[in-house]
């Protein structure tokens, strides 16, 4: 459906998007994609999802924003889930409170 340029930058918009929550623009999915695309090649791109429904944009100025079916393919076909390691695990499991879920 969607071809890997494509696809790299939709997920950098959605990580971008969780991560400061704010519309994401061009400049900003150059710089975190690493792709070496110029600002108007990432627009273009990002029309083409706009049109499949992917993403969307607030208002004329702004980046873009995913949309639920942007998100369900993220989450369906582009998310890297990381194992945690022994160190990591145990850290989380030190720092839980069942007797007291509010600590």
């Amino acid at each position: 459906m969607l071809n890997e340029r494509a696809q790299i930058l939709l997920k950098t918009l959605v990580e971008r998007y969780i991560h400061e929550g704010q519309p994401v623009g061009s400049r900003a999915l150059s710089k975190f994609s690493g792709l070496d695309l110029s600002p108007a090649t990432i627009r273009n791109v990002m029309a083409d999802l706009e049109e499949m429904g992917l993403v969307t944009s607030p208002h004329t100025s702004a980046g873009r924003i995913p949309t639920p079916q942007g998100y369900r393919l993220f989450v369906d076909t582009l998310l890297v889930v990381k194992t945690l390691d022994k160190v990591e695990l145990n850290h989380l499991e030190n720092q839980l409170h069942p007797d007291n879920p509010r600590v």
